[in-house]
Parts: C-alpha cells; sequence; structure tokens
C-alpha cells in the first residue's frame, strides 16, 4: 500500500507562501517542466471483500461514528478560507449511501481523471494488446497511450459510448463523455464536464466492478512526481488531471478510493488557485489531502460483498 512520505500536517493552510507562477504542462497536452501524474500501491483483494458489479450485493460496512455533514462542512469551510482559491470534495460510500459534498468548486474540466474509466473500457475492448498503454495512461498520466486507448475503442462515437458504459456500470448517470475536441490542442476526452459529485460516486462504484480491479491497481502504482493530494493518505489508490481553464489558470483535480477503519470511500478533490498556478494548485490538493487523512477514520465509508 501507499504510505505518503513526509507528514501531511506539514502542508499549511497559508498557501500564499507557496512559489508560483512556474511554467508547468497540463497533463492533457504538450509539457513543459512539468512532473508527471500517476497513483499509489495497489490494496489486496481478499475472497470476502472481492469487488462486483450487482448491486443487490453491495453492503456498507459495520457503522461507526462517523462525522456528521455539517461539521465537515464547517470544518472544510475553515481549509477553503485559508486556501487561496475555491477547492472542492466529494465523498460517496462504497456500498452506496448519500454524497457529502463540500466546498465551492463542484464541477469543471475531467482533465486526466477520465483516463480512469477510458482505461476499464479499452482493456474490456482489447484485453492485454492494450495493457501497456493503459498502464502509462494510469501510472504516469501519459498522453500519447491515452490517445491509443481512445483510437483503439473505435471512432469518437463509439469510443465515447464505451466509456460511458463504465460510467454508468459505475454509478454514474449523469457525465457524457466529449466526442470533439472543443480546444483543438487537447483531446476530446479530456475537455469532459465530470462533477466532484459524479466522479466521487463512480469511484466508489469502481471499486465494485471485478474486470476493473487491474485499473485499480495501477491507481495504486502512481509515479511519485504525482503523489500528490490524494497521496498524503495512508491507503489510496487515484488518479490526477490537471490543465489550464480558457483564461490560462490553472485546474486540478484527483479521483480516488480511500481505504479506512470503516471500508472503503469513492473521493474526488479539485482546487482552482486564484494566483493560476499548477504549483500552488496541487499544494491546494495536498492540504486537502492532509484534511482527509486526520479524519480518515470517521469518514462515511463501506464495502462490497
Amino acid at each position: 500500500m501507499h504510505r505518503a512520505t513526509g507528514s501531511f500536517y506539514a502542508v499549511s493552510l497559508s498557501l500564499a507562501l507557496l512559489i508560483s507562477g512556474c511554467t508547468i504542462a497540463t497533463d492533457d497536452g504538450a509539457a513543459t517542466n512539468a512532473s508527471r501524474v500517476s497513483e499509489s500501491t495497489p490494496l489486496p483483494i481478499s475472497q470476502s471483500d472481492r469487488p462486483t458489479s450487482d448491486p443487490e450485493v453491495w453492503s456498507t460496512a459495520v457503522p461507526v461514528e462517523t462525522l456528521p455533514a455539517a461539521d465537515l462542512a464547517a470544518e472544510f469551510g475553515v481549509l477553503e478560507s485559508a486556501a487561496g482559491g475555491p477547492i472542492g470534495l466529494a465523498l460517496v460510500p462504497v456500498g452506496g449511501g448519500p454524497a457529502t459534498v463540500l466546498g465551492t468548486w463542484t464541477s469543471g474540466v475531467a482533465w486526466s481523471t477520465v483516463k480512469v474509466p477510458l482505461a476499464v473500457a479499452a482493456l474490456r475492448n482489447g484485453g492485454d494488446a492494450v495493457l501497456a498503454d493503459a498502464a502509462a495512461a494510469i501510472e504516469s498520466s501519459d498522453n500519447a497511450a491515452a490517445d491509443a486507448l481512445w483510437g483503439a475503442l473505435g471512432d469518437s462515437a463509439v469510443a465515447s459510448a464505451a466509456v460511458e458504459s463504465v460510467l454508468r456500470q459505475g454509478g454514474d448517470s449523469a457525465t457524457t463523455i466529449q466526442r470533439e475536441r472543443i480546444r483543438p490542442e487537447f483531446s476530446a476526452f479530456g475537455q469532459t464536464e465530470w462533477s466532484t459529485q459524479d466522479q466521487a460516486t463512480f469511484a466508489a462504484g469502481l471499486s465494485c466492478i471485478p474486470d476493473a480491479e487491474p485499473v485499480v491497481e495501477m491507481m495504486n502504482k502512481v509515479v511519485p512526481e504525482q503523489q500528490w493530494g490524494l497521496g498524503q493518505l495512508s491507503d489510496a489508490a487515484f488518479k490526477g488531471g490537471w490543465g489550464p481553464r480558457s483564461d490560462g489558470g490553472y485546474v486540478v483535480r484527483q479521483v480516488g478510493i480511500v481505504t479506512t477503519v470503516a471500508g472503503r470511500v469513492g473521493v474526488a478533490i479539485a482546487a482552482q488557485p486564484d494566483s493560476g498556478s499548477f504549483t500552488d494548485g496541487t499544494a491546494m490538493l495536498d492540504a486537502v489531502g492532509g484534511w482527509l487523512e486526520s479524519r480518515s477514520d470517521r469518514l462515511p465509508a463501506g464495502h462490497c460483498l
């Protein structure tokens, strides 16, 4: 399992001290002076906790004393007030349960987080022939590999339908995969609009899809340079995404599955630094990750049987 290096408690809420204005790559375009994004280490799945796609056998964990949503909202509001820009968080327990949506950032471009359902769809279609590209797309956020996965699915209509099918199986009933290049320098699928709530819902469901297990394992092997945000937690599988808004400022986000003492929870986090800096965005997600880690034993979580 991934163990974050360093103390998350060292993340300062005063993000104004961070260096900003660096030239940074988008994860869905040409790179300049940027490290690539990836995941942490795989979580062993016992026979009694074997994922399943059948909603009838989903079950929440034995209840623990979770933090009330109102308390989480109040505490997250304090965090956001010092963050240096809008941040957002959504939590959905594996096995079903209400979503907890916090912060003022609630929806935006998916960027490379959409490579998760894309990789699942591509592996279903191409099997071992696309395994290397799937690993590269998830573990190091390789754009050429992701483009190859998309192309292997067929034309844009067929490819988007295949990825949407994975989203629906994971419980996201709303998100539509972008089929056309609305910004010529970026992939079509990377420009998909994906809310934190729908993303966390999908992450929770992903944990219960049997043939998604290889992708979840890849999400546990993200390259060290990309282990910000959810990488601050003791046990998380995740995928990052980042890129410039039309006004040039960066959005940085992650989707993942966090394991706690009570079970697992689907998580989506996002940051939009006022400075526009990618570096500040990742630092803001580090603060969110540290905040989650300090409360991980009281987050709403569950299991799939």
